[in-house]
């Protein structure tokens, strides 16, 4: 029996605005150039742009599939396993930790598995899986956005508004990128209107 070569686990992070969904996608895309089999997935909790694509937030796209659970991602992914070589995720700060086993799971079965996602919540705090995965990945990539404030790199995401629920889902408008000086966790804009939603089991 022919021993399978192991995959690698490529892992891109930063604050909103950084351009972690279009890296992604670069990376995707470059994938299929070399004639690679791709498949795609996010949480069906981020639905701002398209249902059926992954959208950066310059407005490049690439087909995914929508996932409930992380059981969801396995049921959908593992029946054309065979067929693929490279698996994209997006968004994983919103999956369970649970996506972590599947993970390893897939990088032992020779799959390049290549996920974006928020490495700290609105209050600074690690989140999700994403601190985890980043610390098993062959390869991590941490970007930087720009404050909106001083224009400085920007490793923070700021919330517009009074919720402190972990999951509001929205892009400009309800967060901005801000650096270590201008960062305010509690920040109060009662004006901002926000979109509630649990996070993704």
């Amino acid at each position: 029996m022919t021993k399978v070569a192991p995959g690698r686990i490529e892992m891109i992070t930063g604050p909103m605005f950084s351009g972690k969904s279009e890296e992604l996608i670069r990376r995707l895309k470059r994938a299929r150039i070399a004639r690679q089999r791709v498949a795609c997935y996010k949480p069906n909790i981020d639905l701002r742009y398209h249902r059926t694509a992954i959208s950066s937030h310059s407005s490049q796209t690439h087909d995914a599939s929508t996932v409930t659970t992380v059981e969801d991602l396995r049921s959908a992914l593992f029946p054309q396993l065979e067929e693929i070589e490279v698996v994209g995720i997006d968004e994983v700060q919103f999956f369970s930790e649970t996506i972590i086993p599947l993970t390893v799971e897939l990088v032992h079965l020779g799959k390049r598995v290549v996920m974006a996602g928020l490495d700290t919540t609105f209050a600074a705090e690690p989140f999700g899986p994403v601190p985890d995965l980043m610390a098993i990945a062959d390869d991590v990539t941490k970007l930087s956005a720009v404050c909106m404030v001083c224009g400085a790199p920007a490793i923070h995401t700021q919330r517009l508004g009074q919720s402190r629920e972990l999951v509001v889902v929205g892009a400009a408008g309800l967060y901005e990128a801000r650096c270590r000086t201008h960062f305010q966790p509690w920040i109060d804009d009662s004006k901002s209107e926000q979109l509630e939603l649990p996070s993704v089991p």
